[in-house]
């Protein structure tokens, strides 16, 4: 477990070296001062910085496994980060998305309600759906609840199935008008569809197919049936998931699940993040 540790801590520490050039580079951008390009060079920083901070003090939340003995590798510390992590994530697409439709918003087409929410709408509900997603995941901690976790990965389903259609919407925007996106100043928009409906395509795919049929779901329904883990309250639940930390670094104690998760969490994830903190925009 030690060489796949170093690994993701190399990585991370090379994420936040790009990050902030990143961060310096988009400080000098002509429109530097606009909203928009300042929100998402601060939320790329912060996803980065949490997702190197969760590479090198690992943690498991149900079990509050950690892989040092120190409050630092504390559950509910790491969790209270990933609150501010997880939102800026869905913000950095939803915002992307919806800047994508300001700049290149295509021909006017008849009103149609489910398609003017679609478009206008379905980014707010991703960064609904993720914002809910983190009460779960903090009450699943607490209590040791694996429903609550379950519902928190639904809501993750849930908000990127949300931007599913929008995002193939834009994909087929570039598509059909190849000679305008290939256009120097078009290009960061052209690589934001083709990346953002990839990423949405397979991450929906990943979630309904595998992640909550098998491993949160199945798991959930077991907990009704044997009562194990036990379900707990009370401030000392709260003080337990601040202060306990379980030290292991044996596979058995991750599992497979983890490792795949936690790999592709704090390298492709970040990497997305990264990208979409220099804010895709038609260029001036």
């Amino acid at each position: 477990m030690w060489p796949w540790w170093y690994m993701m801590v190399a990585v991370n520490m090379t994420q936040v070296a790009v990050c902030l050039r990143l961060f310096r580079q988009s400080l000098r951008a002509p429109d530097a001062r606009s909203s928009y390009v300042q929100w998402m060079r601060i939320m790329g920083l912060v996803f980065t910085l949490v997702a190197c901070y969760r590479a090198i003090f690992v943690s498991r939340y149900l079990y509050q496994y950690a892989w040092f003995d120190t409050v630092l590798n504390s559950s509910l510390l790491i969790r209270t980060m990933a609150w501010c992590a997880e939102i800026s994530f869905s913000c950095l697409i939803a915002f992307a998305m919806l800047r994508f439709n300001k700049d290149a918003p295509g021909k006017p087409r008849p009103s149609n309600p489910s398609m003017a929410f679609v478009r206008n709408r379905s980014p707010y509900a991703l960064i609904a759906c993720i914002v809910l997603a983190q009460f779960f995941a903090t009450a699943g901690l607490i209590t040791k609840s694996r429903l609550a976790f379950a519902i928190e990965e639904s809501l993750w389903g849930l908000g990127f199935l949300s931007i599913l259609p929008l995002a193939f919407i834009q994909c087929l925007r570039v598509i059909s008008s190849g000679n305008e996106f290939a256009e120097k100043r078009m290009s960061m928009l052209r690589t934001f569809a083709f990346v953002n409906f990839g990423w949405c395509l397979l991450y929906c795919t990943y979630s309904l197919v595998y992640h909550l049929p098998t491993e949160y779901w199945a798991t959930a329904l077991e907990q009704f049936e044997t009562g194990i883990p036990a379900l707990i309250s009370g401030f000392s639940a709260v003080t337990d998931a601040l202060l306990v930390v379980n030290v292991t670094h044996h596979y058995e104690d991750w599992g497979f699940g983890f490792i795949f998760w936690h790999s592709t969490y704090f390298t492709v994830c970040v990497w997305l993040a990264l990208f979409l903190m220099r804010a895709p925009r038609l260029k001036s």
